[in-house]
């Protein structure tokens, strides 16, 4: 059976894939600045003789064919990029790169997505069709790589029938996965907000316009955008993670500098919403005596799971892994650029579970302590290499 034939591939090349992933780990980049580990992947695929190009400055595109005709392609997807973290993991393949860290698992995406080329190599003569193996740069920085590699022609020569990632998930236990159809993630965009007012001593406030309390007065009234504006139907944050006065105990200072983010899962209201949110903060500086300079960075659209797609992708899951190592998933309202092949072809983005309570392999990702089990890579190899031909129709 094919199943039998990957779970043995998959298990003959863990330790390699494992290497693979810790030297990555070990040799972290950040977004836009992958240049050694776009190197190491184009290493690695010629070493099974798949041809590649490189696209987006530092992605790289794989193509394979099986030996049988057929114009169905399937793209498979993995980041490669890191996050400015300093890691305090207390392991071998510890981060050798100050201050950058592979804290949301694209070490594991990558490694696995090349365990999968090796697997398929070995296994051209299974499958008719091609597998576009996505190699893609800066998923954590706008405008994202998949934005890039998009516009650059990743989805033609050939155009895929079905785009597929998969992402690592700490509150999924090793050897499950994890999938929603329909709308998953949410989109995301960047606010930063500038309040002006006049500066002075602390003890004379009537001689001055204090960006402070013109800037509080904003933070909270900008949350009934969600409370009392948004369609209860559509999922929507508001959050304010960065405020600078700089002021002191007696100075009121000039002005106020405001940073945010707002997320939702319907792009008509979220154009309402970056409407609303300005004009309400400009109305409030202006009523109180100050000025508010109101700019939002479109970033990521929401990421949707192709329904037809999903559930087969789903079923092919649940025929490797069995029924019961097959969950659902939650709405989620981080973001990914995944979202951009979503919006522009059938996409399934689905969870791979890394987490091992017996091992403390439990932290979320975007800390220091992040690291998975690293048994979930035979999974995720396999897995992906099942999913692959048999939405080739093999």
């Amino acid at each position: 059976m094919l199943k039998d034939k990957i779970q043995i591939l998959a298990a003959e090349i863990r330790d390699e894939v494992i290497s693979n992933r810790r030297h990555l780990h070990q040799n972290p980049e950040l977004s836009y600045k992958e240049f050694q580990t776009s190197a190491f992947v184009a290493a690695e695929l010629d070493k099974l003789s798949i041809p590649y190009q490189k696209m987006a400055n530092t992605g790289i595109v794989g193509l394979l064919s099986g030996t049988k005709h057929s114009d169905l392609v399937v793209a498979l997807r993995a980041d490669m990029d890191a996050l400015p973290i300093t890691e305090l993991n207390k392991v071998a393949y510890i981060s050798k790169n100050p201050g950058v860290m592979h804290a949301c698992g694209h070490d594991v995406h990558t490694s696995s997505l090349l365990g999968t080329a090796r697997i398929l190599a070995q296994l051209k003569d299974e499958f008719a069709g091609t597998i576009k193996f996505i190699f893609q740069p800066a998923e954590e920085k706008l405008p994202g790589g998949a934005s890039l590699m998009i516009k650059e022609g990743v989805l033609e020569n050939p155009k895929p029938d079905a785009v597929i990632g998969q992402h690592v998930m700490p509150l999924i236990d090793c050897g499950k996965v994890g999938f929603r159809s329909g709308k998953y993630m949410a989109s995301t965009d960047e606010i930063y907000v500038t309040v002006h007012g006049k500066g002075g001593h602390g003890a004379q406030p009537h001689q001055n316009i204090d960006p402070v309390v013109i800037t509080s007065h904003i933070i909270i009234a900008l949350q009934q955008i969600v409370s009392r504006v948004a369609d209860p139907k559509f999922p929507s944050v508001l959050s304010f993670g960065k405020v600078i006065a700089n002021g002191a105990t007696n100075v009121i200072p000039n002005e106020v500098k405001l940073e945010g983010t707002f997320r939702t899962m319907d792009e008509n209201w979220r154009k309402q919403a970056h409407q609303k949110m300005k004009k309400m903060a400009e109305g409030i500086a202006e009523a109180m005596g100050g000025s508010c300079d109101f700019n939002i960075v479109v970033g990521y659209p929401f990421l949707v799971n192709e329904e037809k797609l999903t559930a087969k992708v789903r079923a092919y899951a649940e025929g490797y892994l069995g029924k019961e190592n097959v969950e659902d998933l939650d709405i989620w309202m981080a973001a990914e650029d995944f979202a951009y092949y979503s919006q522009v072809a059938d996409a399934c983005f689905y969870r791979l579970g890394t987490r091992n309570e017996e091992r403390g392999i439990t932290s979320s990702v975007h800390t220091p302590t992040f690291d998975v089990d690293e048994k979930s890579l035979e999974v995720s190899t396999g897995l992906m290499a099942y999913i692959a031909i048999k939405q080739l129709g093999n």
